[in-house]
């Protein structure tokens, strides 16, 4: 196999490897300390308070997080790709983590250029918004790679090369549960699209304990405040941001995780973790979903939507009644 010199391009919102929520930043932290165990010469840029066995770059000191720099604000991670693409003629290939940005930057060097996108690439509108006519206007010379079947359908620009590449996980990292603990878990970040509205009102409904694990961002307090704080209870419990090992813990002894999304999830490693650790998961029917969970075998893909066109909350309620017909080594064989 002929040894490649590559360059990692992470956003550089929080430190590799992130030690709580961070997808994107865990996916680049994997790829790239398994493409040095691969014994490629890998250049991670990322924050400078990163930890990796590549060689580390980085466009500033510490991760923007830190500084509390808001999602809004685009510059400094422009700041990073253009950084990062300066030193393009010491790679053979780039791989950016950042998304469409990095479009801007393509065509400036010869050094061939991969783009993982992470978060969803489509539009509801017949009428293509503007990030996604840059992409028309680059795709011919995009490499393209998408994280499920689904998001690369639901991407209305075609692009000449593109492919399906499924997120992986460190399985040394979640632990087997064979048997679970009289509770069920949601994870992710708070918000509305994320289901956990949704997870609070079925596990009401279905006389479950429930515990909540994920991150509250500061624009999301008003509806946490609004919406979640109201429905919490002793056997609604609300964790906040975990740590990994803790967060393992909360999976391998849940009977499962609820994830009733209402969006079209690019892939959802929430899913793959909990699975990876035996642990069924119940979720609606939207992106990826059908594709990371083996219906009825490693968890529950409910539709949507209920024959009289109401959301089938009800049908959450009956897969949480139904979870004892899983088998968990299922579920870890399945990841």
């Amino acid at each position: 196999m002929k040894k490649l010199k590559i360059a990692q391009i992470a956003p550089i919102w929080y430190p590799l490897p992130p030690k709580k929520y961070a997808g994107i930043e865990r996916i680049a932290y994997c790829l790239t300390e398994g493409l040095v165990r691969k014994g490629h010469k890998v250049t991670l840029f990322a924050s400078g308070d990163s930890k990796t066995s590549a060689k580390l770059l980085s466009s500033r000191k510490k991760a923007l997080v830190k500084d509390r720099v808001s999602w809004s604000d685009t510059f400094w991670e422009l700041e990073n790709i253009s950084f990062s693409f300066s030193k393009a003629k010491n790679f053979d290939i780039i791989h950016s983590h950042i998304g469409l940005r990095t479009l801007f930057f393509q065509e400036l060097v010869e050094t061939p250029v991969v783009h993982t996108f992470h978060n969803p690439v489509y539009s509801e509108s017949k009428k293509l918004p503007s990030h996604l006519r840059i992409l028309e206007n680059h795709k011919e010379t995009t490499n393209a790679c998408f994280i499920s079947r689904s998001a690369k359908k639901l991407c209305p620009v075609k692009i000449k090369k593109d492919w399906v590449v499924y997120n992986g996980i460190d399985l040394g990292l979640f632990k087997f549960s064979p048997k679970p603990e009289e509770y069920f878990v949601w994870v992710g970040r708070v918000d509305p699209y994320k289901g956990i509205e949704n997870a609070i009102r079925a596990a009401k409904t279905a006389k479950v304990k429930l515990f909540l694990a994920g991150k509250l961002d500061e624009e999301r307090k008003k509806y946490f405040k609004k919406k979640i704080k109201p429905l919490l209870s002793k056997k609604i419990v609300f964790l906040g941001e975990v740590t990994q090992k803790k967060l393992v813990r909360l999976y391998g002894k849940a009977k499962a995780l609820l994830y009733p999304i209402e969006w079209n999830e690019p892939f959802g490693l929430v899913m793959a973790e909990a699975q990876a650790c035996g642990t069924p998961v119940i979720t609606f029917k939207f992106g990826s979903t059908p594709e990371v969970v083996k219906d009825h075998k490693t968890g529950f893909v409910v539709p949507f939507l209920d024959k009289k066109g109401k959301k089938n909350l009800k049908g959450i309620v009956k897969a949480i009644k139904s979870i004892d017909d899983m088998k968990r080594q299922d579920c870890r064989n399945w990841v």
